[in-house]
């Protein structure tokens, strides 16, 4: 019988920099476009006070810039809806009654709503917290029943717009996101094919390689179907062969093909040999399956929600019982908090205090230039939004920098407040709400973490003993084989995204990690077999020389 253990909260690498995400400009770039034509409007008009509202609009240009763009398109406009519909809760909220309690209560039950929602449909970052910031700070905005059709009219225009600025990048580059996603997939499996030992490191480079190929997946399923993405497709399966077949993958092709992807000329096409052809068959196939329902994703997120919802709650309560004047910055800290597993959310929470702390210290220097004028004032608004996008990618603290004096300097949007009271309930808030929202966090713990991993584990050996049975046959289906490996290599991707997250977890029985790692060397065994089988194998070491020769027709 397994006994439950501790984990020591880590340290040593919380603040350390990483590289920038290769499109860290694209999000930087999006938002300052989307927010300065309302903002330089609003000012040339004299009504900066309405700039919260459409600032809400405005921060939809953060999300989907790692999707094609039909589905950027789907997903742009359900997260301005989302947005839209939840200040206008709030600005209803906040028009019925001004009880600070109730409003604290209702700000915490949205934040959960939004954690989860952003978490099942996988929309990726900011994710929650920017609309937990925006409703939050809008049931503390004064507010009558008749000024909410007006306000949230405004936020609406702001996100159609936000959604223009989206999808603008397609009309120059309309393979951009497909292409980037399979470059990574493909120096991804370089990496690991590069990896000749064995040990930790090997693992983790096949790991983040079986990740990549699935993200590159993803982006091809949900874009449209033409002569561009079935090249794409092709350099897919040229990771997923390294991954089955390391020791006879060339590494440097692998990278110059990357680099290829990633440039502006016509996408290389990658001939497939006629035994594995049918992999585009497995691609049809699963293009024809049914998508799952939101809501059977919910499920393995009540925990999140459950932490989400007390620890925003009680941030909220401990803010307004220690006389802070804005319960919501507690609030909206304690939310961006919570991550996968418990440890994770210690690391955030250390970045997110540190960086608000350095943040607050940043806008007390810039404060006096920004109450010069409203001009300025929107001005190094803006300036902190580029900056933000531009760092947080590096590391979640840095960017927090340029976070902290924004969300400060648009409160002063409406009119121009006293720095030290702003600074020092924004330290206050910083700190109650890390503190309590990572101690409803250890308290609310995720049991069923463990439960997953069993969940998981039983659909790698099912995966697995299904393409075992095709093998065993003397002439499978082409198209069966092609998709039994393809659910084997999710299953285990999933395994190991499962292990990971329940890994960090607090106070819970013991993980199997050995069964764990004999279904990953088992799988990828089966998952080699597969490869042979098609006549994947002796193709993983090709060169470039016949496949660049060749090029599609088409531009990017």
């Amino acid at each position: 019988m397994s006994s439950a253990t501790p984990h020591r909260l880590p340290l040593a690498g919380v603040l350390r920099l990483g590289r920038p995400p290769g499109i860290w400009f694209k999000p930087a770039l999006s938002v300052v476009a989307a927010a300065a034509p309302p903002n330089l409007t609003l000012l040339a008009l004299g009504r900066l006070d309405l700039a919260m509202y459409t600032m809400a609009g405005s921060l939809c240009a953060l999300y989907g810039h790692s999707r094609p763009y039909a589905a950027r398109a789907r997903a742009l406009a359900w997260v301005v809806l989302g947005m839209v519909g939840g200040l206008a809760l709030s600005l209803v909220a906040a028009s019925l009654t001004t009880n600070a309690v109730v409003l604290v209560t209702v700000g915490a039950l949205m934040a959960a709503v939004q954690k989860v929602l952003c978490d099942a449909t996988r929309i990726g970052p900011p994710a929650h917290v920017i609309p937990t910031f925006v409703t939050s700070a809008a049931l503390f905005a004064p507010q009558t029943l008749g000024q909410v059709p007006a306000h949230t009219g405004l936020a609406l225009a702001a996100g159609a717009w936000a959604w223009l600025v989206g999808m603008a990048p397609g009309l120059l580059r309309p393979y951009g996101p497909e292409r980037r996603a399979t470059a990574q997939a493909l120096n991804a499996a370089a990496a690991y094919a590069a990896t000749r030992g064995t040990g930790e490191g090997r693992a983790r480079a096949r790991a983040a390689a079986a990740a990549a190929v699935q993200a590159a997946w993803q982006s091809l399923l949900s874009a449209r179907v033409d002569p561009t993405r079935r090249s794409l497709e092709r350099f897919v399966v040229r990771a997923e062969v390294a991954l089955a077949a390391p020791a006879d993958t060339d590494p440097g092709a692998l990278r110059t093909w990357a680099r290829a992807l990633r440039g502006t000329g016509r996408v290389p096409r990658a001939d497939l040999p006629v035994e594995a052809d049918a992999e585009l068959l497995g691609v049809d196939a699963e293009l024809a399956l049914p998508h799952r329902p939101l809501w059977r994703g919910l499920g393995p997120l009540a925990p999140i929600a459950a932490r989400t919802a007390l620890g925003c709650a009680l941030a909220g309560y401990a803010s307004l019982a220690l006389g802070v004047g804005r319960p919501y910055w507690a609030l909206v800290t304690a939310a961006s908090l919570y991550q996968a597993n418990l440890t994770l959310t210690w690391s955030r929470g250390v970045q997110r205090v540190v960086g608000n702390l350095v943040g607050v210290l940043v806008f007390a220097v810039i404060a006096p230039l920004a109450h010069l004028h409203p001009a300025a004032l929107v001005l190094c608004c803006l300036a902190f939004n580029f900056g933000a996008e531009a760092l947080i990618g590096r590391n979640y603290w840095l960017g927090s920098i340029c976070v902290t004096p924004m969300a400060l300097l648009i409160t002063e949007f409406a009119r121009t407040q006293d720095a030290g009271e702003l600074i020092t309930d924004r330290v206050a808030d910083t700190l109650v709400g890390a503190l309590v929202g990572f101690v409803a966090a250890a308290a609310v713990t995720n049991r069923r973490a463990g439960d997953r991993i069993e969940h998981a584990l039983g659909a790698v050996e099912k995966a697995r003993e299904h393409a075992a049975r095709l093998l065993a046959e003397p002439q499978p289906a082409p198209r069966a084989l092609e998709s039994a490996r393809r659910a084997l290599a999710a299953a285990l991707a999933d395994l190991r995204a499962t292990t990971d997250a329940a890994s960090g977890e607090w106070w819970q029985r013991a993980l199997p990690q050995e069964r764990v790692v004999l279904a990953e060397r088992s799988g990828h065994r089966t998952l080699a077999a597969t490869a042979r089988r098609q006549g994947l194998h002796s193709w993983a070491g090709q060169g470039t020389a016949q496949t660049t020769a060749t090029t599609e027709d088409v531009r990017p």
